[in-house]
């Protein structure tokens, strides 16, 4: 698909939000908060459906397990110690082993994903001012240079949100609060935004790729099988871009990722240089920069699918019902 013909689907896409006398629906508060909504609902999506396998990968990445199934393996012998102790629900324990640290992200999704596609819109308004008029179709170029800018603001969420996971997964016990606390309490309040260089350094190319990707492979499938109705979501080819969007990042940033768990998880004062030597040296050079690989890229296609398709319908039910 050519450039041309991608920026003629995001225009399409844009119509949704747009009354048949070409006004826009609401005002700008408005289309913030619905924003907001939608990110919600796919950041929540994304983070029930791919949580267990970021466990898994965060444990790998920190040098807790040597692979997937022995991941998956110290897991399990976490739950079933709980439940020898009698200690809580035996399948609840189960759900607990298997979600441990998913408050952190689960809080921290709504406002990840708004200001992720706030920023994303933002960042579009910004690569197109250069542009004839506002109905020029923006490039494959662009979109990733949008998506980049995106990461900008959102990474002063994500930091300290991912900085108490990191915390969360890689140690015995402990909740949210009490985690959050303890990395204040030894560090200081900079402590909870350890790791945001890293975080940007991931997350700028990451997101360039992510939302060009994704609106590149939607355009292809939508060409290929459209939907029913001008407007109307087809499930199918959202998800599968959404699945290709995530995977496709992953790829690419992985090994910036286990910087910043190494960095994040780390209780002495490294920075990102230090972390890589260390990495490089231990592990066994450039494929130490990949542990826990499988799972991320097994998570990322359901849970990208998963936000995506959240986000889609959500913005469907508020066109449906003229919100």
């Amino acid at each position: 698909m050519s450039d041309s013909q991608l920026g003629e689907e995001l225009l399409l896409d844009e119509e949704m939000a747009t009354d048949s006398h070409g006004a826009n629906k609401g005002s700008p508060l408005v289309q913030n908060l619905k924003s907001f909504a939608a990110g919600g609902v796919g950041g929540v999506c994304a983070v029930l459906t791919g949580h267990p396998f970021d466990l898994i990968k965060v444990r790998c990445q920190n040098n807790q397990a040597s692979s997937t199934s022995d991941a998956i393996k110290k897991i399990l012998a976490e739950v079933n110690q709980r439940n020898a102790s009698k200690l809580g629900n035996p399948v609840g324990n189960y759900f607990k082993g298997f979600y441990k640290g998913v408050i952190p992200p689960l809080v921290g999704v709504t406002p990840i994903f708004a200001v992720s596609f706030w920023g994303y819109d933002i960042g579009k308004k910004i690569v197109s001012i250069n542009n004839v008029d506002s109905t020029t179709p923006l490039t494959t170029t662009q979109l990733a240079t949008a998506g980049f800018l995106s990461a900008i603001p959102t990474t002063l969420v994500t930091a300290p949100t991912e900085r108490i996971k990191v915390v969360l997964q890689t140690s015995t016990s402990g909740s949210f609060v009490s985690a959050a606390n303890n990395i204040v309490r030894t560090g200081g309040l900079p402590s909870l935004f350890k790791g945001s260089l890293a975080t940007l350094a991931r997350d700028g190319p990451g997101s360039a790729l992510y939302f060009a990707s994704y609106e590149y492979a939607k355009g292809i499938l939508n060409g290929l099988n459209p939907p029913v109705k001008k407007g109307d979501v087809n499930i199918l080819n959202v998800c599968l871009s959404g699945g290709i969007a995530g995977m496709s990042m992953w790829l690419v940033v992985f090994p910036i990722d286990t910087i910043k768990t190494k960095l994040q998880a780390s209780t002495t004062k490294v920075n990102m240089v230090d972390i890589t030597k260390e990495i490089y040296r231990t592990r066994g050079g450039i494929k130490g920069f990949f542990p826990g690989l499988g799972p991320a890229l097994l998570r990322s296609f359901p849970a990208n699918a998963a936000t995506f398709l959240g986000v889609e319908l959500t913005h469907s039910i508020f066109k449906k019902y003229n919100i």
